[in-house]
């Protein structure tokens, strides 16, 4: 999330880089997109960044023969083709499509350069954005070579949810599909339905037309304590056992 306030600079002015990146100016303007509506394709030209102001939207990538994969979602704060400000780049590699009614700050590559060399706000908030995607994507990376799909797909819901602690109350997530939630863990639509119907009997998730995460799952999640299947029993460890304050992004594989 942005900052709000003033940033002095040299003495002599001040900038806001809240208003910076939700008021359209020089080189951005907000776009909105519906859901399903694209940002960017894979393929188009790579000449802007976007920062995410409300919604949120899935990161894919197709190869040749037209198998699509999720990369990551993305929501309120996140800037999304950040890839567009290397030099070497020219093309998108990725689609970022809207998964709720989204709006975003379009900023132009070398309106974005600019600033980011004059106002060390932005280029802070950046540097954080992008250490923080780093952090995740090796995260998801031990998660998908060392944890099974059941965990994956429980992982991805908490992220989802904005977990931190197992005390938080239980959240919606935002609506999402079967066939998505399979591509991001890396497995078919059957087995996320599986496992949905096996949360939501442990009593790990409710849902209907939309899905709400209990804080139970992050505590099985941090304990290793999703029963095999063929049981439907969880023994819940006092409180004083479970970790608090723990990011699921953090969760040891």
């Amino acid at each position: 999330m942005a900052h709000t306030g003033t940033h002095s600079l040299g003495g002599n002015r001040s900038f806001d880089l809240a208003q910076f990146l939700t008021v359209a100016g020089a080189g951005r303007r907000i776009v909105h997109c519906d859901p399903k509506g694209y940002l960017f394709s894979q393929g188009d030209s790579a000449d802007s960044v976007f920062y995410l102001q409300s919604g949120r939207v899935k990161v894919t990538v197709a190869a040749a023969n037209g198998k699509e994969a999720t990369v990551t979602l993305l929501t309120v704060g996140d800037f999304a083709g950040e890839d567009s400000l290397a030099d070497e780049v020219r093309c998108r590699s990725t689609t970022v499509t809207a998964i709720t009614p989204s709006n975003a700050m379009k900023i132009d590559r070398n309106e974005m350069l600019r600033v980011m060399r004059d106002e060390y706000a932005l280029y802070d908030l950046f540097m954080s954005h992008l250490l923080a995607r780093s952090i995740r994507t090796q995260a998801d990376l031990v998660d998908q070579l060392f944890n099974s799909s059941e965990k994956r797909l429980a992982r991805i819901l908490l992220l989802m949810a904005g977990f931190e602690d197992s005390r938080d109350p239980a959240r919606f997530i935002p609506p999402i599909t079967q066939e998505t939630l399979a591509e991001m863990i890396g497995t078919t639509r059957s087995r996320v339905s599986f496992f949905m119907n096996r949360f939501r009997k442990l009593g790990f998730i409710e849902y209907d037309s939309r899905i709400k995460v209990h804080g139970r799952l992050l505590e099985a999640v941090l304990l290793d304590g999703i029963p095999e299947h063929g049981t439907q029993s969880l023994r819940i460890p006092p409180q004083s056992d479970i970790p608090q304050n723990r990011s699921i992004a953090k969760i040891p594989a």
